[in-house]
């Protein structure tokens, strides 16, 4: 068994166990193979439905290198990334991830990924109502951004 995979699995059950959220654990590593941060599903814990493995280790590790950027970093997950967390390890600039359990499983125990999976190939009927409004109020403060930032617009 791979050693950081075995340390995402300990935290998925560790937080499981603690009632803190679901079977989920992660952590970043640097490319010397040194831990940078670990976290587990903490969405009971927290009240927050963001609160999944793959983004408590992105937070900490943001916050430990002080930066948005983890270009440089490896994430171990205990399950294949959910849309929102594969987004947010998209942001982070994460470039290899290595997963263990796939989303199948997670949906085998109950987690719903699937419809957002779904939304996402355009298959919207019954999950979000989107309604865009008031955008000539809202756009002047991207066009100070833009104007700020040298950004032509």
């Amino acid at each position: 068994m791979n050693e950081f995979m075995n340390i995402a699995k300990k935290e998925a059950l560790n937080g499981m166990l603690l009632n803190e959220g679901g079977p989920f654990g992660a952590v970043i590593l640097d490319k010397n193979k040194n831990i940078i941060s670990i976290g587990n599903n903490k969405v009971l814990k927290n009240n927050d439905p963001t609160a999944h493995a793959e983004i408590v280790a992105i937070r900490r590790a943001c916050e430990k290198l002080n930066t948005y950027n983890l270009s440089d970093y490896i994430l171990y997950t205990s399950c294949e990334p959910c849309p929102m967390c594969l987004s947010a390890i998209i942001w982070a600039n994460i470039k290899e991830v290595y997963y263990a359990c796939s989303r199948q499983d997670a949906a085998n125990i109950g987690f719903r990924d699937d419809f957002i999976y779904e939304y996402l190939k355009g298959n919207t009927s019954n999950v979000i109502n989107l309604h865009q409004i008031d955008r000539d109020n809202c756009i002047e403060v991207f066009e100070k951004y833009s104007k700020d930032n040298g950004i032509i617009y």
